[in-house]
């Protein structure tokens, strides 16, 4: 999508703070971060929102998820612990419309979040 935020980050026309690519998933650091570590894991094919996956594009968020635990070994910070957080629409607290994932660590997070 020629508009979205994330596809742009994807095909190299706005540089995200990467920390994790390979074919199907791109991981950056959160511009307004959180945590100490804040990341947003997206796939690097457009899915709007989480009411738009369907089987064919199922795998992909296993491919997310698979890449969150890369990272969080890569950081340091799997053993203490981390969070991952994926918004649906403006209830949900959705912004950007490229479905992604957060990965929040590096200090104790507290329950229920916001």
């Amino acid at each position: 999508m020629s508009d979205c935020l994330f596809c742009k980050m994807v095909s190299g026309e706005i540089a995200p703070d990467k920390v994790y690519e390979d074919k199907d998933v791109l991981a950056f650091r959160d511009v307004n971060p959180q945590a100490p570590l804040h990341v947003l894991v997206i796939p690097k094919a457009h899915i709007t929102t989480l009411n738009d996956v369907d089987e064919a594009n199922a795998a992909l968020l296993g491919k997310m998820y698979h890449a969150v635990k890369k990272i969080t070994q890569q950081e340091g910070v799997a053993e203490d612990g981390f969070r991952t957080v994926m918004n649906c629409n403006q209830d949900g607290g959705q912004t950007v419309f490229h479905i992604h994932l957060h990965l929040l660590a590096g200090r104790a997070l507290q329950w229920p979040p916001g």
